[in-house]
């Protein structure tokens, strides 16, 4: 066997989505940079270790000559809550199988995908655990299998969670890994930990499974982080890895809003021109029991985040039963509470035409325990209160369970999902009809100006793309523009999740006719006449001569 120092090692990404983890581009997870750098501090050389997504392999056959050629692959994956993805596919799990079927070395399979997999990434299904093949599988954390692997010349290692001490030194010296992503620099959000475990037990959730008591890190760990990803070129952040942001620093329930604010300010200090600061999850019965220091923390982070940014809220079902079969945390009455305080304290907008600062987003789980036909009923309800008071909300997230065995959810499985498969679907399109679309017009109204809109793809007619950041918008551009640029972006319609836009500051002698229907009060005949009577040399004129003030949405270049 080759040295330590010698070995070649294939990390291959195949992608994460967990209830307080995110990791399908364009975000990368903690767990490749984690082993990464749990291999550096095993011996093994940065120049020794190559970092591959499932979607590269796909595109790139040549790709697979460093899973061939290794002493230890490491593939790393799992999807334990479903979901739609744009910027990256999931592996699937004979996708999982081929990487170490071609591997002539040792093969090591972690990450979520220890908690089971299923036929296809998906809501109601029965998940089940399968090793698929390879020589390993960490049981614990796959970064401290793949330290001990090294350590032990890859004959075995202790199936262990690893340490904060640990990370601490992993996470700086892993951070190199991010120069290997497809998607590296530009259009690429860091997932950052700030703790694992969750204090509660919701029957289907697996973050309970990484610990009962949270284990945070230090600040000076999280800034040592950020500080060497920045310097690797990031400069997208989110706070994604964690139950309950506004729990960093205290008993894992508890708001501490001195430290909060020391953390994010320090992030401003080690990543001073950062353009994305956001978060994800955030528990709303931290706030309707604490809502005093809540309160001092959601002032905190709407002061050094960036715009457009959503608080998770996992309400999970507004249904009185389904709260008490499942032992979920917050009842429907306490979650409104939650996001009338996040929406006075967090929900003001830098300027007119900006995003919020911080929105809650809700969270439903279909398929649980005790769910009857009434379950949707009370759903809906739940979302007309919050029209009817006013309130924005970011986005709606509706899935289906997943049950994998560890949860109390097990027992169950999947049948209740199953079996309200046809009801839930049409529950799902009367929300998009009736709350998204609604919402979605009082977020972001037309004239809200969206910087940094990174364009992804072509679809009927139309080039759509997202900013970096948590949930971002959809966003459709009449006509095809190069993908992989970036436009600044005014909103000028909205569909069910997803709004219209043109080009900030498009030039009327230019702008394609699609562009010109396209904005409010133009319309087919109005656009044609604009067309026809170019060019103009003021605004004035053209919006005189179609009797509508155009000044909000388009210039005249030199």
């Amino acid at each position: 066997m080759a040295t330590t120092s010698e070995l070649n090692v294939t990390i291959v990404d195949g992608y994460v989505d967990e209830p307080a983890h995110f990791g399908v581009p364009p975000y990368i997870s903690t767990y490749p940079r984690y082993t990464a750098g749990a291999l550096v501090d095993a011996g093994v050389s940065p120049q020794n270790i190559f970092y591959h997504t499932i979607d590269a392999l796909r595109q790139d056959s040549r790709r697979w000559i460093n899973i061939e050629n290794s002493d230890l692959v490491i593939y790393i994956g799992g999807m334990t809550v479903p979901g739609k993805y744009v910027g990256g596919t999931p592996a699937e799990p004979d996708e999982v199988r081929k990487i170490t079927w071609r591997a002539k070395g040792v093969s090591l399979l972690g990450g979520p995908i220890k908690f089971g997999v299923g036929s296809k990434n998906e809501g109601a299904s029965d998940m089940h655990r399968d090793d698929l093949d390879y020589t390993f599988v960490a049981k614990g954390d796959v970064e401290a299998a793949a330290y001990d692997l090294v350590q032990q010349n890859l004959e075995g290692f202790s199936n262990r969670m690893r340490d904060n001490l640990e990370i601490q030194q992993w996470a700086s010296k892993g951070s190199f890994i991010v120069e290997h992503h497809p998607n590296h620099p530009n259009y690429l959000i860091c997932e950052i930990e700030t703790s694992r475990g969750c204090p509660y037990r919701c029957s289907f959730c697996t973050e309970p499974l990484y610990g009962s008591k949270p284990t945070f890190r230090s600040i000076k760990s999280i800034l040592q982080e950020i500080s060497e990803l920045y310097n690797f070129g990031i400069r997208h952040f989110r706070l994604g890895r964690q139950a309950d942001i506004l729990a960093y620093g205290g008993d894992g329930k508890r708001p501490s809003p001195s430290k909060l604010y020391d953390l994010y300010s320090g992030i401003h200090k080690v990543a001073p021109e950062l353009e994305t600061l956001h978060l994800d999850n955030m528990n709303p019965i931290t706030i309707a029991n604490w809502p005093s220091k809540s309160s001092e923390c959601l002032r905190t982070i709407s002061k050094f985040n960036t715009p457009g940014d959503t608080a998770a809220f996992g309400l999970e079902s507004a249904d009185p039963m389904v709260y008490e079969e499942n032992n979920l945390n917050v009842t429907a009455e306490e979650c409104l509470t939650a996001i009338e305080i996040v929406n006075q304290e967090a929900g003001w907008r830098p300027n007119e035409n900006s995003l919020p600062k911080l929105l809650p987003g809700i969270n439903f789980v279909h398929g649980l325990k005790g769910e009857t036909r009434k379950t949707f009923e009370y759903n809906k309800q739940f979302l007309k209160k919050i029209i009817d008071s006013g309130f924005l909300v970011r986005r709606v997230n509706i899935r289906q369970v997943m049950a994998f065995p560890g949860t109390p959810m097990s027992s169950t499985g999947a049948s209740i999902a199953m079996g309200h498969k046809k009801l839930f679907q049409k529950y799902k399109q009367e929300v998009r009809l009736i709350f998204d679309h609604q919402m979605l017009q009082r977020v972001a109204p037309v004239g809200t100006i969206l910087p940094n809109v990174h364009l992804e793809y072509f679809s009927g007619g139309s080039t759509f793309g997202r900013q970096l950041g948590t949930y971002p918008l959809l966003v459709g551009f009449p006509g095809e523009f190069p993908l992989g640029t970036t436009l600044d972006a005014i909103i000028v319609g909205h569909g069910q999740r997803s709004v219209t836009a043109i080009p900030l500051n498009l030039d009327l002698n230019t702008a394609k006719f699609s562009e010109l229907m396209t904005i409010p009060g133009i319309g087919k005949k109005r656009a044609q006449t604009l067309l026809l009577n170019r060019p103009y040399t003021s605004i004035k004129e053209a919006s005189n001569l179609v009797e509508t003030d155009l000044s909000k949405f388009i210039t005249i270049g030199p």
